[in-house]
């Protein structure tokens, strides 16, 4: 039986990429457009695991996803990063100056702006995924819009790019994590990173009292991620992800943290994609 991977958007999308890259080809796709769907299929079960993207080097977090994870019960299993290339593509035979309007994800558009800003003529339009307005320009034969999507999407709809790698900054990474709903325990001598969620004490110091124990126990903070309690006015959880050479330093961080701070939960215990 193939593995049901659910992804955020559907075949050609940078999720699909990362699910090739991270299992295989053999993979059954669970396409999803949102990461609320996603989540579903986790939760009844009509996946078996899920990829999810949670940080851009340029935009910075998908601060939604931290409370998707937390409020859902879903583990964090591993992790994977991909260079991001945004293509301008169109039906083959598609003339530059014809285009009316470009179609993408928001995410998409705001880090091809400077190109934009050369075409002012051209309208941008929010779309629910990338290669999902690719998939729509082939199946209607629209010949006025264009899409800002992957190559993997122009080769499966067969389309033309115009102009590639058209975001501003070449340098362009997300950080995709993968999900399931139940916990993957690996060896323990495999696991060197971890993501945590806390709560801290409303007063002063609390904080710094917290990242000096993580810090005495050999943790490396890789990233702090503040969301406000909705249940508690002025008080905040705290999403981090910590990485280390040796288990055993976590595993001592971890007993001092549930006692120093409020609801303390392990998201999950993974290997550092980063790692050299």
């Amino acid at each position: 039986m193939k593995l049901k991977v659910a992804i955020q958007g559907i075949k050609g999308s940078n999720h699909h990429q990362v699910a090739k890259d991270f299992f295989d080809d053999s993979i059954e796709l669970v396409e999803c457009l949102s990461f609320d769907k996603l989540i579903q299929h986790l939760i009844d079960g009509t996946a078996d695991k899920g990829i999810m993207a949670i940080e851009n080097s340029i935009a910075g977090s998908i601060i939604p996803n931290y409370n998707l994870i937390y409020h859902n019960a879903i583990h964090i299993i591993g992790e994977h990063y991909i260079n991001i290339h945004h293509n301008l593509m169109v039906q083959k035979g598609v003339a530059f100056d014809t285009i009316k309007e470009v179609h993408s994800h928001p995410m998409a558009l705001l880090q091809c702006k400077a190109f934009f800003k050369q075409h002012p003529d051209i309208k941008l339009v929010e779309a629910v995924d990338t290669a999902e307005t690719a998939k729509r320009i082939q199946e209607e034969n629209l010949k006025t819009i264009g899409a800002i999507a992957p190559k993997m999407a122009a080769s499966l709809y067969d389309l033309e790019i115009i102009a590639p790698e058209i975001q501003t900054i070449k340098n362009n990474s997300t950080r995709f994590i993968i999900l399931k709903k139940q916990n993957t325990v690996l060896p323990k001598e495999e696991i060197n990173k971890a993501s945590i969620r806390f709560v801290a004490d409303h007063k002063r110091g609390s904080l710094a009292t917290i990242l000096n124990v993580m810090s005495d126990c050999n943790l490396n903070l890789t990233k702090i991620q503040s969301l406000p309690v909705i249940e508690t006015p002025w008080k905040y959880a705290f999403f981090v992800d910590v990485t280390f050479d040796a288990y055993q330093d976590f595993d001592k961080a971890k007993s001092v943290l549930k006692i120093m701070s409020e609801d303390f939960r392990v998201l999950g215990e993974y290997k550092n994609a980063l790692k050299t």
